[in-house]
């Protein structure tokens, strides 16, 4: 178990989340595991401890609270929810590491469509930054993230969609990309007779149809079985589209290894990311514009640009991030152990089954990490 924090410290934590304002709530400890591992991939299972009655489905202990709080919001029929919660989670911990499995949480969710989502992205990176400078530490880091502008960012490349969502995919999950790239860089080349429809693949369908009526005409053969040139020329183009989907050019697996490298103070950061832009020919000006609002409001809600870093490459466990993310971290305790952690997941309740797709966002707390021992 996790060392008790003093009642003043502990009330010292809570005190910004009580100002920022909410329905206090709590998720039942035993959640359906099957849930969890459809959210955040069967590689969470080692970190779960899992129970299971004679004849029922496997549960297990919440491992936080955000699918929890978020499945009592889509129970609720509320079309919008604030929330706080302070209670235990449970998670399994490396053998001789000497971490509690079981340890508090505190934390705050906001489901609901928003006319500012870069305020309400700042408002709660805010709230856990305060809260937990609020535990005593002086050695605290703000580590910043984006789901999306990672997207965008294979958007403007104009890579194929299939790819797209795989790649994002593996990223938002926190599963290796440096596989999924090799893998999308490696793809098999075209074999011999792939190379039509890879030909054809590359034309608009119109031209593709002219095409190979004219290869017929030039080969004196006709089509038989009853289709059209304009059918098999959209089969053709349809298995060229499929053989591309995997595959990534050496210059677009170059910039895409780039862009993941990128971990500088924000403003840097967004520096470099505009160069990889402009070095691949494409304007990514519009798609960094959120970040300047949110380091503004950032700043102005006293979190010290010093402190910020901006790392193209974070990511985290739980796969159901799909935008900004953030953990406040502590120079002591080192990046695997941070002290707050949270972002957006607007695509989470939908994926739970809420039947609007609304916006969510939250963080959570761990107040015995920011408490700092004597």
């Amino acid at each position: 178990m996790e060392r008790p924090v003093a009642p003043d410290r502990l009330s010292a934590i809570r005190a910004p989340f009580v100002a920022f304002g909410g329905v206090w709530s709590d998720a039942a400890v035993l959640q359906p595991l099957s849930l969890l591992l459809d959210l955040a991939g069967e590689a969470m299972r080692a970190r779960l401890f899992t129970v299971q009655g004679e004849g029922a489905a496997e549960l297990c202990l919440r491992p936080d609270f955000t699918i929890p709080i978020a499945s009592v919001h889509i129970e609720s029929g509320a079309a919008e929810g604030r929330y706080l919660y302070e209670g235990k989670a449970f998670r399994t911990a490396p053998r001789g590491s000497g971490r509690p499995a079981e340890f508090l949480q505190m934390g705050a969710e906001v489901y609901g469509q928003a006319d500012d989502k870069i305020g309400q992205d700042v408002e709660i990176a805010a709230l856990a930054w305060t809260a937990s400078q609020a535990g005593g530490r002086s050695d605290l880091g703000l580590v910043l993230g984006d789901v999306a502008l990672f997207d965008a960012f294979l958007a403007a490349l104009d890579l194929p969609q299939a790819l797209r969502t795989r790649l994002v995919g593996a990223y938002a999950s926190g599963r290796s990309l440096q596989q999924e790239l090799s893998r999308a860089r490696s793809g098999p080349a075209p074999r011999a007779g792939e190379r039509l429809p890879e030909l054809l693949g590359s034309l608009p369908e119109g031209e593709a149809t002219g095409v190979l009526e004219e290869l017929w005409k030039l080969a004196g053969i006709s089509p038989v079985g009853g289709r059209s040139p304009a059918e098999i020329a959209h089969r053709l183009c349809a298995r060229a589209e499929q053989a591309w989907a995997g595959r990534l050019s050496p210059a677009e697996a170059d910039l895409i290894t780039r862009y993941l490298e990128i971990i500088a103070p924000p403003r840097e950061a967004f520096d470099r990311i505009e160069s990889l832009a402009y070095e691949a020919k494409v304007e990514f000006d519009v798609q960094l514009q959120p970040w300047v609002r949110r380091l503004r409001g950032l700043a102005a809600a006293g979190v010290p640009e010093w402190a910020m870093v901006f790392s193209t490459g974070f990511m985290r466990a739980f796969g159901y991030y799909d935008g900004m993310l953030f953990e406040v971290r502590s120079l002591e305790l080192g990046y695997d152990r941070p002290v707050a952690a949270g972002g957006r997941y607007d695509s989470l309740p939908a994926r739970l089954g809420a039947r609007d797709r609304v916006g969510a966002v939250g963080c959570t707390v761990r107040p015995g990490r920011a408490v700092a021992e004597a």
